[in-house]
């Protein structure tokens, strides 16, 4: 089974270990868009995993309640999560495009 859930890096360690390095806008930009592949995918992952599991079990062919329920609320608390961050980002964005120059 896949493992969603990572140690993410403190943003301390990630601030930091940005400062030192002279990163071009277009590499700071390709890496945001991989990473945000990487996290949209992961969110996909699970819930096609939980939905697999789920009609598994109605199938019948796992009887196992207790991991369908745990991929299941892996999968729902995994897309809240990237909800929310959407909805920070968006509200970041309207900030900055507020801010006058």
């Amino acid at each position: 089974m896949p493992n969603f859930i990572t140690n993410p890096m403190p943003v301390s360690q990630v601030l930091h270990s940005q400062s030192k390095q002279n990163v071009a806008p277009g590499e700071a930009q390709v890496s945001f868009a991989k990473q945000l592949k990487s996290a949209v995918e992961r969110v996909n992952e699970a819930q096609v995993l939980s939905d697999q599991k789920t009609k598994a079990l109605a199938h019948g062919k796992i009887d196992d309640l207790h991991d369908v329920m745990i991929t299941s609320q892996k999968a729902s608390i995994t897309l809240k999560t990237a909800i929310e961050m959407q909805s920070k980002v968006i509200d970041a964005y309207k900030e900055v495009m507020r801010m006058q120059i």
